[in-house]
């Protein structure tokens, strides 16, 4: 008898293979068959009428604190992710010396919006090395299985110490042989990858651009000899793509002789770039070399609220009198007292606004009960004013000022540099494409897309009117088998004997995204944006039930997944 039986599914099994009415059967934490009228089962559940799909692979979060502290992982545990992946865009808390935790904080928070106070209070640091870390990620349960990589910003610190923190500072002969001993050593300790940042885009809190901007090849190629020798693992990559970037750290991967991940968006300075770091890609997997660009399957967009990091008037004066209020108090000014309204939506002869608040009105759009990922410019804050003889301001703040002062803008600035998502459905259909932008655990106070599995079947699978659809067996297979063969995880991300039961039982009829919510659950107190779903039926890791009718039911299966020495993708190689 099997340990679990789910009956008479429409089974996707993540392969990209044709849906079929089937039952999966689970024995000791593995898919024991998949057919039609398979034995009994200790229990059976009746999946009629609903889909039978792998558990989602993440392979681009940034839980490496909350994972720490949060058995429960969410947001992205509420979105039938079943793995995550961390350590992304070169930050990270391992290796870390005693004592010197504070600027691994300071650039956590810089790049990727997670309060410093969070993380002080919340990460202990009771470890030094990466494979120290990884001990400590093993040794707590969780509801998903978690993965890291070796950062580059931490292990770059980590071996010049102060000088490490400035980007401009190189590091000698023997830095760089320590740099190689300890990425073998976490490689061989189970990290996935190695991961670096070359982006303007990221700063410490402090302004301090992120400490691997302009890594010298030299540097570049001690992390490579280092996963030459390990034998394992990704080199991920965040970078502007400036001339000559893509050509130094492709040298990079095939010193290693490892895959390369690149991030890929469209910017709305460069709009047509991504276009040429992609061709780049498929020239590496022409040559018979691994390579692949992370992309989103959604505009990145920040979420604007009186209660987030930022909102078209939080550089003005009357708001910084406002602030500190409690929002309820805050709420209850703005509401009662007309002349406070009237001081915030007076115009500002000021520079201190910043620059959106009169440039991107027009990209600014509320956000609904049913948030809309692909909205029409001509229901932009901007085009509402035009037509109603307003303000940008004034709608702006009507906007926010709803649900009790707790209504929501969406400005996207990646991937809407058109204002559809006809740039994105080419991006997610190149074979060369994995998803991966999703940034679960990072930018709490201005982005929540770690909800992107959910928007991402229902969007592209069911809801979209702007342009064509994509089936569920693509879609499926691309956050499930796609990602996880990314990263040599073949164990995962697919219905099939043998493979680890992570299961998702979906009602996609009923399917959908909620609007995002201010909580404040972190902590010391700590505020960040989440998003529910609701459809997901049933949620298993490795056989055991971790969400039922989208609630987590407080079963911790998830384990710490190891990188083993020799895997390598089966993917990610174009045909000559």
């Amino acid at each position: 008898m099997y340990d679990l039986v789910i009956r008479n599914g429409t089974v996707i099994d993540g392969s990209g293979a044709p849906r079929r009415v089937a039952d999966v059967a689970v024995q000791g934490g593995r898919i024991a068959a998949v057919g039609p009228k398979l034995g009994g089962g200790k229990r059976e559940i009746d999946a009629g009428g609903l889909i039978v799909a792998p558990g989602f692979v993440d392979i681009h979060t940034h839980y490496d604190g909350q994972a720490t502290w949060d058995p429960f992982v969410t947001p992205s545990s509420w979105h039938g992710v079943t793995t995550t992946v961390f350590g992304n865009c070169g930050v990270g808390f391992a290796p870390v010396r005693p004592g010197k935790s504070a600027y691994l904080i300071n650039l956590m928070e810089g790049v990727e919006d997670i309060p410093g106070t969070v993380l002080s209070e919340g990460v202990k640091f009771d470890w030094e090395s990466f494979p120290q870390f990884l001990d400590a990620l093993s040794a707590m349960p969780r509801a998903v299985d978690v993965a890291a990589q070796l950062p580059h910003g931490a292990l770059r610190f980590y071996v010049m110490g102060e000088r490490g923190a400035d980007h401009a500072e190189v590091p000698g002969e023997h830095e760089r042989e320590e740099m190689t001993r300890l990425t073998v050593e976490a490689l061989q300790a189970g990290a996935l990858g190695v991961t670096t940042s070359r982006t303007t885009k990221h700063k410490a809190r402090d302004g301090r651009f992120t400490p691997s901007l302009s890594a010298r090849e030299a540097e570049l190629f001690a992390l490579a000899e280092g996963m030459k020798r390990a034998g394992s693992g990704v080199l991920q990559v965040n970078s502007d793509f400036g001339p000559g970037e893509f050509e130094a750290l492709e040298a990079a991967a095939a010193l290693a002789g490892r895959p390369l991940s690149v991030l890929l968006v469209q910017v709305d300075a460069q709009p047509k770039l991504w276009r040429e770091t992609l061709d780049q890609v498929h020239g590496v997997r022409r040559a018979g070399r691994a390579a692949n660009a992370q992309v989103g399957s959604r505009p990145i967009g920040v979420i604007m609220g009186l209660e987030t990091t930022v909102h078209p008037f939080v550089a003005h004066p009357v708001w910084r009198e406002l602030r500190d209020l409690a929002p309820a108090e805050r709420y209850a000014r703005l509401a009662g007292d007309a002349d406070v309204r009237a001081r915030l939506l007076a115009p500002r002869t000021d520079s201190a606004a910043p620059a959106f608040m009169g440039e991107s009105f027009h990209k600014m759009f509320p956000v609904g009960e049913r948030p809309d990922y692909e909205p029409n410019p001509q229901d932009s804050v901007a085009a509402v004013a035009q037509r109603t003889g307003r303000t940008p301001q004034a709608v702006a703040l009507d906007v926010l000022m709803s649900h009790q002062g707790k209504g929501l803008l969406m400005l996207p600035f990646e991937n809407y540099a058109y204002g559809s998502l006809d740039v994105v459905h080419e991006m997610i259909t190149d074979p060369a494409t994995v998803l991966g932008v999703a940034d679960g655990g990072a930018h709490v106070g201005v982005i929540c897309d770690a909800s992107s599995p959910t928007s991402l079947l229902t969007l592209w699978g069911r809801d979209r009117t702007r342009g064509p659809r994509l089936s569920l067996e693509f879609l499926i297979a691309k956050q499930t088998r796609g990602t996880a063969e990314a990263y040599g995880l073949l164990d995962r991300g697919l219905l099939a004997p043998g493979c680890k039961a992570d299961i998702n039982v979906i009602d996609f009829d009923a399917l959908q995204l909620k609007r995002p919510e201010v909580v404040y659950d972190l902590p010391a107190g700590g505020r960040r944006l989440v998003q529910r779903a609701s459809g997901y039926r049933h949620t298993f890791v490795a056989g055991v039930e971790t969400m039922q009718n989208d609630e987590l039911t407080g079963e911790r299966p998830g384990r710490l997944v190891r990188g083993s020495q020799k895997a390598s993708p089966v993917s990610g190689r174009d045909a000559p």
